[in-house]
C-alpha cells in the first residue's frame, strides 16, 4: 500500500477535506510521517506532487520508485529499482524504461515478461498509465 501523510506547507496535518484541495499540499507531505499522522492512499496527483521532494516517498514499491526516479531524470536509478521487482510490476516498468532508452528489442522482451502489449502511445502517456495503474493496485491492497 502506498500512503502519503497529508500535511500542509507548515507540516500541520490536513483534514480529508483539505487533502482534496491539492493546492494545499506541499512537498514536505511526502517525508516519513510523524507519529499519529493520518495516512491516505496516494493517487496520481499526489505522486506527481511528490516529485518536488528530494527523495521518493518511503512507502513506494520498487516499480513506483522506478517511475519516480525516471520522472526525476535518473534512468540508471530507475532501472535498478525496476530490476529489484523482477517478476512483478517492475517488468512492465522495465519494458517502459528500455523503450524510452530506444532499445525496442529489449523493451519487447520485458513487455512479454510483464504480459503486456508493446506500448504504442507516447512515453509520457505510458508513464502516466503505468503510474496510475500501479498506484491503483497499491490502493486496492488497503
Amino acid at each position: 500500500m502506498t500512503f502519503v501523510a497529508a500535511l500542509d506547507e507548515r507540516g500541520a496535518a490536513v483534514s480529508d477535506r483539505g487533502y482534496k484541495d491539492r493546492a494545499r499540499l506541499h512537498a514536505s507531505a511526502f517525508k516519513r510521517p510523524r507519529f499519529g499522522a493520518t495516512l491516505l492512499p496516494m493517487d496520481l496527483a499526489a505522486f506527481r506532487i511528490s516529485l518536488a521532494a528530494a527523495e521518493p516517498p518511503a512507502s513506494l514499491s520498487h516499480a513506483l520508485r522506478a517511475l519516480w526516479l525516471d520522472a526525476r531524470g535518473d534512468w540508471d536509478g530507475a532501472h535498478d529499482a525496476a530490476q529489484a521487482d523482477e517478476g512483478g510490476a517492475g517488468d512492465w516498468v522495465h519494458a517502459y524504461l528500455h523503450r524510452k532508452e530506444g532499445d525496442a528489442g529489449n523493451a519487447a522482451y520485458w513487455y512479454r515478461l510483464a504480459k503486456k502489449p508493446v506500448c504504442r502511445s507516447s512515453l509520457d502517456e505510458e508513464w502516466e498509465a503505468l503510474a496510475d495503474a500501479l498506484l491503483r493496485d497499491a490502493g486496492a491492497g488497503s
